[in-house]
């Protein structure tokens, strides 16, 4: 990483498994740098699947170090406690990055998929493929990876006109 590269960890929250996807900006570049995702247990209670998802995001952010961070927002469906639930989830993985002094920006699914594929309904096969194309060294293991993973390029592509409207509002 050269001292111009920003580091970006991209998080997709969700109870079962919630993805990370750790990438480089140098200039225009973007360069693979990790994915993965941490899993919790269905069996366990609400509150301990919560704790994994903290303990393992912790240990991403330690090992990998990143300067920025960008999480995919949650959007409502017709399960209201399952909405909840994913909101708790999402929760959990803005508060480890802000915890690190990271600043965390939030984007919504059809800006994801329209910054990596150019449509905002694009499948999650269409996002693989692109991520082949923007990411040739990435190979996800899970589709919570790879959506994290386009989650992390799209602040990529949005991240300044994030910090603008940041400095607008705290002026």
């Amino acid at each position: 990483m050269t001292s111009r590269a920003i580091r970006i960890l991209g998080i997709d929250p969700g109870l079962r498994r919630t993805g990370w996807g750790v990438i480089d900006v140098d200039g225009n570049r973007l360069i693979y740098v990790g994915c993965g995702s941490v899993e919790s247990r269905d069996s366990l209670p609400l509150s301990e699947r919560l704790l994994a998802i903290h303990e393992g995001l912790v240990k991403v952010v330690s090992e990998h170090g990143p300067l920025e961070a960008a999480v995919e927002q949650t959007f409502v469906n017709k399960d209201g406690a399952g909405t909840l639930k994913l909101g708790q989830a999402r929760g959990v993985a803005m508060l480890v990055p802000a915890m690190s002094g990271i600043s965390v920006a939030e984007y919504a699914p059809n800006q994801v998929k329209k910054t990596v594929v150019g449509a905002g309904h694009a499948d999650k096969n269409q996002i693989r493929v692109m991520l082949g194309v923007l990411l040739p060294k990435a190979q996800p293991q899970t589709p919570d990876a790879a959506d994290a993973l386009a989650i992390a390029i799209t602040h990529a592509h949005h991240r300044q006109s994030v910090a603008l409207l940041r400095k607008v509002a705290g002026a």
